[in-house]
């Protein structure tokens, strides 16, 4: 076992990850439960299969870089400006009432107020990966929503970037002073690095071997990488690097199809991603946050599609489009279990509150996930009549 840790490790979870990803599909749910599930189960605090969880950790870092590279790529500057107008109201509307609630069940139960600060900021977002992999694209209607409801979903991921930046400032010092916040002077120059090294150098060496697919390949990872680890040089977060190289490229005219090309390596490092998440997650001191993690995802299943319906009607949407697109959002985000991993290695949260989160979180991706496939189309609802790709 100790020659072959790495090797064991991946084996372990993507055998369980096959096994979970299937009951998890056959009772219709979104496959992020099966993975955060299993590595709760083989975690350390479950069986203790996966007893090496900070290689898993040190491995879905690469997860994590890849996703927000790869939602960087979706947002052409100038598109997105044009869609963020039609979302902006609704978005930071419900955001707002959404941070309060969680803030205040969060105080309610007896966290701190740095915890309820974290729990606000997690509270606020909805999940892409659901949100998006739910939503059928075959009707009008569809199309329509569709383009509401990712609007919405990426100007909240634009949000939790820059909420990342704070939480990851949070855990980097006990006072506020210049060297603390030199990371975030340093972000517009970083920003405009990254920018003229894509006009300037990548897009000049893609147009020159734009015919060798395998160096194109190799030089969109260099890039993704290379901009996290710049980002880490200068005190910023990897994140934050691999979203602005991501941002950066998406005027290219590759980013298509270095999309395509990238989301297989995605979705590999996203399941150990989700398995190091769960693999944190305590059973021997999961009894004292049953109940406030089961109010927090409670309410939220309840509120969230209230509060979206309300604020999209009142964006001009019709009451049929604004209910399901409210339906549709009403989960909490991978973005609060990325927000709750960081905040939890930076020291400023503990490991109750960290696991009343994680619980509170994958409670909405079952019960949203359930609601929508039981009553709108998408690719894995119940019946024929609702299941639309």
């Amino acid at each position: 076992m100790e020659n072959h840790i790495l090797l064991d490790s991946i084996t372990i979870v993507f055998c369980g990850a096959a096994i979970f990803a299937t009951f998890v599909l056959l009772t219709r749910q979104a496959l992020p439960v099966a993975y955060f599930v299993l590595g709760a189960v083989i975690g350390p605090g479950g069986a203790g299969l996966l007893p090496h969880a900070e290689l898993v950790d040190d491995i879905a870092q690469f997860g994590i870089v890849f996703l927000l590279f790869l939602l960087g790529l979706e947002l052409q500057p100038k598109k997105l400006l044009e869609l963020f107008r039609t979302v902006l109201v609704p978005t930071t509307t419900s955001f707002l009432a959404f941070a309060a609630l969680g803030f205040a069940v969060s105080l309610v139960f007896g966290f701190s107020a740095m915890e309820a600060f974290v729990a606000a900021i997690a509270s606020g977002f909805s999940s892409t990966i659901i949100g998006i992999n739910l939503l059928p694209t075959t009707t009008l209607h569809h199309r329509h929503l569709g383009t509401l409801v990712i609007g919405i979903l990426l100007l909240q991921d634009t949000l939790a970037i820059i909420a990342l930046v704070v939480v990851h400032n949070l855990g980097t010092a006990d006072i506020i002073d210049f060297q603390s916040i030199l990371p975030i002077l340093l972000l517009p120059v970083f920003v405009a690095i990254l920018f003229a090294l894509e006009k300037y150098v990548i897009r000049k060496l893609i147009w020159k071997f734009e015919q060798i697919r395998e160096y194109i390949f190799l030089l969109m990872i260099a890039w993704c990488l290379g901009c996290a680890e710049f980002a880490a040089l200068i005190g910023l977060s990897i994140e934050i690097g691999a979203f602005v190289g991501g941002v950066a490229m998406a005027s290219s005219p590759i980013a298509l199809y270095v999309a395509e090309r990238l989301h297989p390596i995605r979705d590999f490092f996203l399941v150990l991603f989700f398995v190091a998440i769960g693999a944190h997650f305590e059973f021997a001191t999961a009894g004292g946050i049953l109940l406030p993690a089961f109010a927090l995802a409670t309410l939220f299943l309840v509120i969230k599609p209230i509060v979206f319906k309300y604020v999209l009607i009142r964006s001009a949407e019709s009451a049929k489009t604004a209910h399901e697109a409210g339906v549709r959002l009403g989960q909490l985000s991978e973005f609060s279990l990325l927000l709750v991993f960081i905040a939890l290695k930076s020291g400023i949260i503990g490991q109750e509150f960290a696991d009343y989160i994680l619980l509170a979180t994958v409670l909405t991706f079952l019960g949203s996930s359930y609601r929508v496939v039981h009553r709108y189309p998408t690719p894995v609802a119940f019946s024929d009549r609702l299941r639309r790709n």
